[in-house]
């Protein structure tokens, strides 16, 4: 099928199933018209999908090929240059689209900067969002534009979602006060570990999004993100919180936000797409 706003670009060199047939469906954003520190996020999509051709289909963990797996590339969304709700809003109705003819499907959005994130929570309308970041992104306007990157979690809780968020290390006064206020659960990255992961989201109604900022990994394994910092999780940490959600949770949809760069095989493109590659593993084989 044909989408509205998407066209034809990079895509996975795997033998690719029709939209109306796939399990996974993937979806480029490359946006980053609020970026704040470092830009480039819009090359994020075509890294993340050139960094796959490294790797190797089959997951050693779980004794499954993902090349024999049903999904889909529909390509990049024709983005609108500085307009982070627009392009939010050409993404929703993108993955609505998607939605009508494929029920089943789980959009995988590849960004792109973290704001184009309320696009697929919207079309999808999850009981929950759990995000792991190292920021809050809690505030109500950033540089007087409150669909920054950096207010993308608050215009989230304002859809009425619960929200739990980790590997935190980032955020503001408000945000915090914000996050006790409306119930929003957080963790630390000092104090992050597999039990906080499972206490905070096995209570929470489903189905899920996940959403994964690439800048919640320490900084050596994402060099390239919009806005590092110091001190993030490591990468079997977030491995393990996917197995966990996919043998636990209804997920309904998942990204992985804010590679940025502009150097084929990236570190942190190269991240980026192993990540990829273990959320596709763990959702194909089941619980």
């Amino acid at each position: 099928m044909d989408f509205l706003y998407t066209y034809e670009t990079l895509k996975l060199e795997f033998p690719l199933v029709e939209p109306e047939e796939a399990k996974f469906v993937l979806l480029g954003v490359p946006f980053d018209g609020t970026t704040s520190f470092k830009p480039g996020t819009r090359f994020g999509p075509t890294l993340i999908r050139h960094a796959t051709l490294n790797l190797e289909s089959y997951i050693l963990d779980y004794d499954i090929d993902i090349a024999g797996l049903p999904i889909a590339d529909i390509g990049d969304i024709a983005v609108i240059a500085g307009d982070a709700k627009k392009t939010a809003e050409r993404v929703r109705e993108t993955i609505e689209e998607l939605k009508r003819v494929n029920p089943e499907a789980i959009p995988i959005t590849l960004g792109g900067e973290h704001s184009i994130t309320l696009g697929p929570v919207e079309a999808l309308n999850p009981a929950s969002y759990v995000v792991f970041d190292a920021h809050l992104d809690l505030r109500d306007q950033y540089e007087d534009n409150p669909y920054s990157h950096a207010c993308v979690a608050r215009r989230i809780s304002e859809l009425g979602v619960n929200e739990a968020m980790f590997g935190i290390r980032s955020g503001t006064k408000e945000e915090v006060e914000y996050a006790e206020e409306n119930g929003i659960a957080w963790v630390h990255a000092r104090d992050y570990d597999f039990d906080a992961f499972v206490e905070l989201v096995k209570p929470l109604p489903e189905p899920v999004y996940l959403s994964i900022d690439i800048d919640v990994f320490d900084l050596s394994l994402v060099p390239s993100t919009g806005t590092p910092e110091a001190g993030g999780l490591a990468f079997w940490d977030i491995i393990e919180a996917i197995e966990w959600l996919a043998e636990n949770k209804k997920i309904a949809g998942f990204d992985i936000m804010e590679v940025a760069g502009t150097e084929l095989g990236d570190v942190t493109a190269l991240t980026a797409a192993k990540l990829l590659f273990y959320f596709i593993g763990a959702m194909g084989k089941g619980p």
